[in-house]
């Protein structure tokens, strides 16, 4: 009898241990799958959503500075045509009165402009020896002073190297958008974007504005990410126009500042080294031809997604930690009678769920018996559901037949107690145009057909059953509040009908529905079925009317 009792206790021992490790073991492997899916999940999301913010600054500064852009554009544009229309000679006198009037214009709309530095109108020398043009300056910020134009008969005004703010739109003929220079006069680096003016095709001079260097970077400067992620910008050759980290003198010499050549790919996100940091950067062209930068250190995209796994691993460990404390607690009570259990596996074998299962102790046993309990539930629970399923019409969703066959008879049932007053009427809706598009468009369309009519009467009748009762027939039984809103859900459905067919661009996409409803009447029907077949009738009645009344038309 001792012998018996310690091999028991050996075998529930070993049975304690035997779980407590195997549960141990599964938990530790998921946990580790799952902390590593996480662990990628979120470097993974941690760098898409830090590349897409570095997007969405990106595009919120080109935007802003293209909208900067487009407005001087728009103040030389402007001028420049109203300049070109009021041209009625080239002689020396007439010609200083049309400087005069671009001179009044030019001021007005210089005024309006952001960030304007310098406006000027010059007259090629070519053209005239005596009107030179005028220039004006605003170098306080306070109003423009008219300051001394440049000697162009100084410069060849055919070589685009000199006096590029002239030259340039001289020799190419359209507006243009010049890289940073320091203007001769003021000693100030500047941006200028620069118009030819002709009359009759003859080039007469430049009309232009040069906006601050510094308005520019002021813009460049406002985009921030993180917190040492900036924007620069670039022309399309590669030379840096703007770079906060890099000096106004500096960017005069281009070959000793070292660009990468990175930031010369085609592609939107690119990844480069720049001071001894490795950095990632999106770009997009800005409207004048140049490219804005937007780049943030890799560190600072890294760390908020890496602290993130930290707390992963630690919480992984914790959770490890408190999971085998648990598990080994409570592992040895597997070990009691399961007899109950097995009886009811038995029964549920047999079809039979209607068991009881008394033992409730919080220990293994007992989670298992209510697991049982549950999913015997579960189980009672989706057969009844597969049950319901038998009365759902495949094509449609709606209930077919054989549901309402149950449900007449439910009704029916309900009447013959005759213990309280029963309200309803039932509405039979037949689809007219079934046949006609099953022979021209195929069966597959008249599906469709029949699937676009069942989902117009469910959505008026939402709150009533609705059956298909034959091919393309559908009834439904009202009751309660829809039973009391009949006629007004009847002009809810000709309205939906109505817009359905307005926004419909195939013949199968158009609800023709013919319905009839009748209400039930103690005295008159003595059966439901007597409702169903009036309702039947005034369908049909309107049926025939409808095609009276389109044969007349």
């Amino acid at each position: 009898m001792q012998e018996h009792s310690l091999r028991g206790c050996f075998h529930m021992h070993s049975i304690r241990t035997k779980i407590t490790l195997l549960t141990l073991g599964a938990i530790f492997v998921s946990m580790v799958i799952s902390a590593f899916i996480g662990v990628v999940s979120i470097r993974n999301l941690g760098s898409s959503d830090a590349e897409e913010m570095l997007r969405l600054m990106c595009r919120t500064g080109e935007k802003n500075l293209d909208s900067y852009f487009e407005s001087v554009e728009r103040s030389v544009t402007t001028v420049s045509n109203l300049v070109s229309e009021s041209f009625d000679g080239l002689s020396d006198e007439k010609l200083e009165a049309h400087v005069e009037r671009a001179r009044n214009l030019f001021g007005k709309i210089a005024y309006q402009t952001n960030g304007v530095l310098t406006y000027y109108y010059r007259i090629d020398p070519e053209v005239s020896s005596k009107v030179k043009g005028f220039w004006y300056v605003n170098l306080d910020g306070e109003e423009f002073i008219e300051h001394e134009v440049t000697d162009i008969t100084l410069y060849d005004t055919n070589d685009t190297s000199s006096l590029v703010w002239f030259t340039v739109p001289k020799a190419t003929g359209k507006g243009v958008w010049l890289p940073p220079y320091i203007t001769d006069n003021l000693d100030v680096r500047v941006l200028s974007y620069n118009v030819p003016v002709y009359c009759e095709g003859v080039f007469v001079g430049v009309i232009g504005i040069e906006i601050d260097y510094e308005t520019l970077a002021h813009e460049v400067e406002n985009i921030r990410l993180f917190k040492t992620g900036y924007a620069f910008v670039m022309d399309m050759q590669g030379q840096i126009i703007y770079h906060p980290q890099i000096g106004s003198e500096a960017l005069t010499k281009q070959d000793e500042i070292g660009t990468p050549e990175e930031l010369l790919s085609a592609d939107a996100l690119i990844r480069y080294r720049f001071n001894g940091s490795e950095k990632v950067a999106v770009w997009l062209p800005l409207e004048n031809g140049m490219r804005l930068f937007v780049t943030v250190p890799r560190s600072e995209i890294n760390s908020g997604w890496q602290s993130m796994i930290q707390y992963i691993v630690l919480a992984f460990f914790i959770l490890l930690l408190l999971v085998g404390i648990v598990t080994m607690r409570f592992a040895g009570r597997i070990t009691k009678p399961l007899s109950d259990l097995t009886e009811a596996a038995k029964q549920a074998d047999k079809g039979n769920y209607e068991f009881t299962l008394n033992y409730n102790k919080n220990d293994e046993v007992g989670i298992l018996t209510h697991t049982f309990k549950v999913l015997s539930s579960h189980t009672r629970d989706n057969i009844s559901t597969l049950k319901k399923k038998v009365y759902i019409d495949a094509l449609t969703g709606v209930l077919n037949k054989g549901a309402y066959a149950d449900h007449i008879q439910t009704l029916q049932d309900r009447l013959d107690v005759a213990e309280e007053k029963i309200e309803f009427a039932m509405g039979v809706f037949d689809c007219d145009n079934l046949k006609a598009i099953n022979d021209t468009y195929g069966h597959e369309k008249g599906d469709l057909y029949l699937k676009y009519s069942s989902n117009i009467i469910s959505r008026v009748f939402r709150n009533s059953p609705v059956f298909r009762i034959g091919g393309d027939e559908f009834a439904v039984i009202l009751q309660n509040e829809d039973y009391l809103n009949r006629d007004e859900l009847l002009r809810r459905f000709r309205r939906a009908t109505e817009e359905m067919n307005r926004s419909a661009r195939e013949e199968w996409e158009k609800v023709s529905v013919t319905y009839g409803l009748a209400v039930y009447k103690p005295k008159q029907d003595m059966a439901v079925i007597d409702v169903a077949r009036r309702a039947d009738q005034i369908m049909y009645d309107n049926k025939r009317l409808r095609k009276e009344q389109q044969e007349k038309n």
